[in-house]
């Protein structure tokens, strides 16, 4: 091990407090990403259910009966 004892690979010869601050930043970023992620994720999600959910109830309250699509064929000039 190239540490003699855990003090002496706590404080890694005076290089210790940037070392596990980096550590420290490190993770708590990457935590609050993920968090971020997640609730950014549910957000989406919740707002497509609401949508869906106001297009059927749309859809149910105008239930007109619907005409069958007619398809023309147009020609258009490729000069």
């Amino acid at each position: 091990m190239a540490f003699d004892s855990f003090a002496a690979f706590v404080s890694m010869e005076g290089h210790g407090p940037y070392v596990w601050a980096c550590y420290a930043v490190f993770f708590v970023l990457m935590i609050v990403l993920m968090a971020g992620s997640v609730r950014s994720r549910n957000a989406t999600i919740e707002s497509c259910r609401r949508r869906y959910e106001f297009q059927a109830d749309k859809s149910t309250v105008a239930a007109a009966p619907t005409t069958s699509a007619s398809f023309a064929r147009v020609n258009v000039s490729q000069d």
